[in-house]
């Protein structure tokens, strides 16, 4: 409408200039004079009227008044004179059509700014049914299966899934299909999301990716939207890859969280996400990969076979598997000749994959610290003591008891350690302060891998753990609060003995506590309580005399072990106080002379506690 009306009031202006003389107000008294002028209409600041005989072929005129007094007297100067032009129409109509289109654009851009920050992201409020998924084509994603080591059993069952993506019409012709979802199950960090990174760029396909908690938002009916849209642009990108990482935020079981019944947003979403699994046609050349590290809390359809076929498992890396990952991020830092990644990984028992990349990462920065050419063994271990013993803290001043205090406790760990059959080698032991609450610390490292633990094997765990306290009561006399981390660790220990895996005879072969795990991989929670045990009082109490008795009996065999050698504890604690730090070979040559444990029976108690 804007631009018919400038056409219409240029094409207005164009006629009348040709055909209407514009004249000075002096001209117009002349002509005047002469009685050539007709037909005069006088406006409130304008005259006009025709001309005869017509003038240069114009046959009207018009003029601006021009207040008489000052006419006559510019006529008698002989000066040309004219009127001042008043507004024009274009003028007019934007002196107040302007400022209402500035102020509708500021309230355009304002409120389109906040329905792109609520409603949906991808062009204001219209769109915010549109996946959110962050699509990279071919050649964005530069991550191969060359970046992804330690898992080398999840990497060959996802090597079927590129082949897939590559070659279709290989697996038709048996008659065979390639699954339709692939679940990776894992703890976290150990690389499901960088593995789903890598059989994108393996196939060379689009990715689009994910997270399980943005299909959810305060609208109802955006999360199934979201779903529904997602499908179809992979559809038109097929073939591709779709991973949503986080599966558990989005599929959790429906009911399960909701005890009130009902028909929530996430039901809504999952059942949406359920149809396109069912709709999902393999031959068209979408993959869907999901990632989580809660399976126990999935809802049983999304898992059944047809909707998630494969689950694939990412655990945490084996020695072998963390001298792998150790081996692709090392290349990323200048290393000094005696760096071993072997020697690291059998430091690093039960990292991850994030972990192993946190840990060369802290290596470099305290070789850049310390203003190093190369990053050297030395900075590995002291980034494995920061990540697993916490910040170390001298400005933390003991007083000389509690610092002899300390130094005999870590001792008392390190010399049964030394003692027992078959326990972890001692690597280290200091009495630096650490991290938040720890005096002193003592480092074990695991001769090889192991999967299986005997009860005489955990019995040995539990009185390592009682060391430091057996060393206090036998040299002090009396007890400190220094041992409580230990003291839990053992009762965690003597308790799961007892309540999961039967090692107590008077109990006889029954499982009384299922382990319940929040993340996968990680330790179950406290044994049940009053509403969820199964259990009598009577074999309540059973059980605590029984976790009573291993803790007692263990704790009089380890002040037994301690007895024996206590000329080697002393002369360890003075050389500890003096050094604050030993590593494993002052350690070995320390223990030259050690009364071992081999002769007495796991089982045999010692020395009244």
């Amino acid at each position: 409408m804007l631009i018919l009306l400038s056409v219409m009031l240029l094409q207005s202006l164009l006629v009348e200039s040709g055909t209407v003389r514009d004249m000075p107000y002096s001209e117009f008294e002349v002509l005047l004079e002469e009685g050539r002028l007709q037909d005069i209409e006088v406006a409130e600041d304008r005259i006009t009227g025709t001309i005869n005989p017509p003038l240069d072929g114009q046959e009207r005129f018009t003029t601006r008044r021009v207040d008489p007094a000052i006419a006559e007297q510019l006529r008698d100067e002989g000066v040309v004179f004219r009127g001042a032009p008043g507004p024009s129409v274009l003028a007019s109509i934007f002196s107040w059509l302007l400022p209402i289109l500035v102020f509708f654009g500021i309230w355009l851009l304002l409120f389109r700014g906040i329905l792109q920050r609520q409603g949906g992201g991808m062009g204001g409020f219209m769109s915010v049914g549109r996946s959110k998924a962050k699509v990279y084509m071919e050649t964005g994603v530069k991550v191969s299966f060359d970046d992804v080591a330690g898992v080398d059993e999840a990497k060959a069952e996802l090597q079927e899934i590129v082949e897939f993506l590559q070659n279709p019409e290989r697996y038709g012709h048996l008659g065979a299909r390639i699954p339709k979802g692939i679940l990776l199950v894992g703890p976290p960090g150990t690389g499901k999301t960088l593995l789903a990174r890598a059989v994108a760029g393996e196939a060379a396909v689009p990715f689009f990716s994910i997270n399980g908690s943005e299909f959810v938002e305060m609208f109802v009916g955006v999360g199934a939207a979201r779903v529904r849209d997602l499908f179809e642009q992979a559809r038109k990108h097929a073939p591709a890859i779709i991973f949503i990482d986080e599966l558990d935020a989005l599929g959790r079981a429906r009911g399960a969280f909701n005890p009130g019944g009902g028909h929530d947003e996430r039901e809504q979403t999952l059942n949406q996400l359920l149809s396109e699994l069912d709709g999902f046609d393999p031959r068209e050349g979408v993959v869907l990969l999901s990632a989580t590290n809660r399976p126990e809390i999935l809802d049983p359809a999304l898992l059944r076979a047809g909707r998630f076929d494969r689950q694939v498992l990412v655990d945490r890396p084996d020695k072998t598997g963390r001298a792998q990952i150790l081996r692709v991020h090392m290349r990323k830092i200048r290393l000094a000749e005696d760096v071993d990644e072997e020697a690291i990984a059998g430091l690093t028992t039960g990292f991850t994959g994030a972990d192993l990349a946190n840990l060369v990462n802290e290596a470099a920065l305290l070789a850049t610290r310390r203003r190093a050419e190369a990053v050297t063994l030395a900075d590995f271990t002291g980034a494995i003591e920061r990540i697993v013993a916490g910040l170390e803290k001298r400005n933390r001043l003991l007083n000389p008891l509690e610092r002899k205090v300390v130094a005999y406790h870590e001792m008392g760990h390190v010399l049964v350690a030394l003692a027992l059959p078959g326990s972890d080698k001692v690597h280290k032991v200091s009495i630096i302060p650490r991290g938040i609450g720890s005096l002193g610390y003592t480092i074990q490292r695991p001769t090889d891998e192991r999967y299986l633990m005997t009860r005489e094997e955990l019995e040995n765990k539990i009185a390592v753990l009682l060391g430091g306290r057996a060393a206090e009561r036998l040299i002090f006399g009396h007890l400190s609060t220094g041992a409580a981390d230990d003291l839990a660790k053992a009762t965690d220990i003597a308790r799961s003995m007892v309540t999961r895996y039967g090692m107590e005879q008077s109990l006889g072969h029954v499982a009384y506590d299922r382990e319940r795990s929040s993340y996968l991989g990680q330790p179950g929670g406290q044994p049940g309580g009053l509403l969820d045990r199964s259990y009598s009082e009577a074999t309540a109490r059973q059980i605590d005399e029984a976790v009573r008795g291993i803790i007692d009996r263990v704790f009089g065999r380890t002040l037994s072990v301690l007895e024996r050698n206590r000329a080697l504890l002393e002369r360890g604690a003075e050389a500890l106080l003096q050094a604050e730090t030993l590593d494993e070979a002052a350690l070995s040559h320390l223990a030259e002379g050690l009364v071992r444990a081999d002769d007495v029976a796991p089982g045999k108690p010692g020395p009244k506690a």
